[in-house]
This record gives structure tokens, sequence and C-alpha cells, in this order.
């Protein structure tokens, strides 16, 4: 479970319904807020992507493995899951730094055996 900062603004009841009013709420896995801030959500994305990354290490690690059939898992795995609901954002300069960080981090783990090797034989 996903926990964020919330803050209780108020309370809305209609009938016998209750309803709280919050500053942040998740709303189809996005966390949506009033002023249209995106940072927390990206936050607990690169977080929950993360995850997924660690535990997706063993196939990135693994030397048997090709590299297109690795770039293909962080395409379909782990690039979906960072930018599901990306077309409302609006990417400031240090949203896409963190983005870019955590992608070449992956491209890190994925490309350093190559690396490895054209280091040996001179290639690189």
């Amino acid at each position: 479970m996903i926990h964020f900062p919330f803050k209780k603004i108020g309370q809305l009841t209609e009938k016998n319904y209750t309803f709280e009013r919050g500053e942040n709420f998740k709303f189809l896995g996005v966390i949506l807020n009033a002023g249209n801030n995106h940072q927390i959500d990206l936050q607990e994305r690169i977080k929950n992507v993360n995850k997924t990354y660690v535990m997706l290490q063993k196939f990135f690690r693994n030397k048997n493995m090709c590299k297109k059939l690795k770039l293909r898992l962080k395409n379909t795995i782990i690039d979906k899951t960072l930018t599901y609901a990306s077309e409302t954002w609006t990417l400031t300069k240090r949203d896409r730094k963190q983005i870019n960080i955590f992608e070449r981090k992956v491209y890190r783990r994925i490309y350093a055996q190559y690396m490895a090797v054209k280091k040996k034989i001179g290639e690189y």
C-alpha cells in the first residue's frame, strides 16, 4: 500500500454520507491534488518503478540473456509503469532530471557487462 501525505481540509455531508476533503487523493493509480501538482505522484512512481527494477535485476544481471531482451523488459515493464497517465503531466526540468537519472541507472545495469567485455578486448 502506498502512503503519501494526506491532510484533511474539511468535510462534505450529503444525506447520510460524509465525504472527507483532502489535499491529495489517489484515483486509478494516480495521485491527484487541487493544484494539479504531479510532483508527489512522480516521486511515488519512481519509488514503485525502483522496486520493480530491483525485482528484475536478476534478469538484467544474467549474462546468458541478450541485450535486446533486456531492453524489451525495460521498455515493456519499467517504462510503462513509470509513464502511466503521463499524458497529463507538464514536466519541469527537475522532473525530467529525476526521470533521466533513473533511466540511466537501468541502462547502466543493462549495458554494464557489454561495456566490460569491450574494455577487455580494447574496443572501447
